[in-house]
């Protein structure tokens, strides 16, 4: 296929960016106007200022999400945040930015919301009668390591209620602040509780800054899962996403540093571009390698029947025809040779229990 005309908004000469992934700011899907930047013929330089990071508090009702899709291998899970500023060009989440009124260019990584009351309303949730405990997944959507939990430690806070009522979850990260939670993950791990998969999509440094401009750089992914190896917890290795003619040549090297680090498990998904995504994912390709993106585009369509999404079950996340056999191929003869395990094995549900609380009798034996 040949690159498709982008139907995107100008880049705002007024914002300086450094270290972000989209350069524009598309209107979301369901707003009914879109706002253009237009030069008022006045020869007056305009002020240029550096794009910054907004965070917003949102108090939560809910914040346990139910899903029924086949392709997902959970059915419930928690965002402690809404966008994110690691900032992946690829991210599939970015669309979800539109149910908030905002965009998936720039607003998904700039305009960040938090849940800093996430852990009590979790308690809560947990604590009802007729709870029936399964794993729960974090960072399935947005990563809940990114930037700000260093400040907010949301995170943080939804372990401490998981571990307190013996609940089993699994987090899905590319963020180095994991590793400031050790000491709750490993006692999660002794009890069965958690496992963890780090998300590597590519080990090249410098890909990866324009990929995903602010999240750890492949060496420190690496370590990350060494540390956690180290610490008894499962770890998991997502070479996620693949994106064929840019990080597919990178597969086996990838399952390969991740086995070394200690790794018990690998998965690999493909590069999915829904709805928003594919123009800006296009535009970063026309923007940080033009001599490569036609290539890179008309890749991606030979695994999507010639488009760049199939939003389709059962093939989105795998796509399909020869290459895309190829590729699972590649992947199973890799796992096979590094000796990976299928699963991470069963997390424990028999444990849950709610905690005590103060006033509570004490259990007569």
């Amino acid at each position: 296929m040949s690159m498709l005309p982008l139907d995107l908004p100008p880049i705002d000469p007024r914002q300086r960016l450094k270290a972000r992934g989209a350069a524009r700011n598309p209107v979301g899907r369901f707003e009914p106007y879109a706002r253009l930047v237009e030069d008022d013929g006045w020869e007056i330089a305009e002020e240029e200022a550096l794009l910054r990071t907004e965070v917003t508090i949102e108090r939560p009702r809910s914040v346990i999400t139910r899903n029924s899709s086949p392709d997902i291998p959970f059915d419930r899970s928690i965002n402690p945040y809404r966008g994110c500023e690691h900032g992946c060009i690829y991210c599939f989440a970015r669309p979800s930015h539109g149910y908030l009124g905002l965009s998936a260019g720039l607003d998904f990584e700039t305009r960040l919301v938090a849940r800093p009351e996430a852990p009590e309303v979790l308690a809560r949730e947990l604590g009802r009668a007729g709870y029936a405990p399964a794993p729960l997944a974090i960072g399935t959507n947005t990563d809940p390591y990114q930037p700000i939990e260093a400040k907010y430690a949301v995170m943080r806070g939804i372990l401490e209620v998981l571990s307190a009522f013996n609940h089993p979850v699994t987090i899905t990260t590319r963020g180095a602040l994991i590793l400031r939670d050790l000491d709750i993950l490993a006692d999660l791990a002794a009890r069965k509780l958690v496992h963890v998969g780090i998300s590597v999509p590519t080990l090249d440094e410098a890909l990866s800054r324009k990929m995903d401009p602010r999240a750890p750089s492949p060496a420190t992914r690496i370590k990350m899962i060494r540390e956690l190896a180290r610490a008894g917890v499962p770890v998991r290795v997502m070479a996620a996403p693949v994106i064929p003619g840019l990080t597919d040549h990178e597969l086996e090297r990838i399952l390969t540093e991740a086995r070394r680090a200690g790794a018990r498990a690998a998965a690999m998904l493909l590069l999915r571009l829904p709805n928003e995504v594919a123009p800006l994912f296009q535009d970063w390709l026309e923007r940080e390698m033009p001599a490569r993106a036609e290539r890179v585009l008309n890749a991606i369509a030979a695994l999507r029947g010639g488009e760049l999404n199939d939003p389709r079950f059962k093939t989105r996340m795998t796509g399909e025809g020869v290459e895309a056999d190829l590729l699972a191929q590649r992947f199973a003869v890799s796992c096979r040779r590094l000796g990976f395990a299928r699963e991470l094995g069963a997390l424990d549900t028999a444990r849950f229990a709610p905690p005590p609380r103060a006033g509570d009798q004490l259990e007569l034996f």
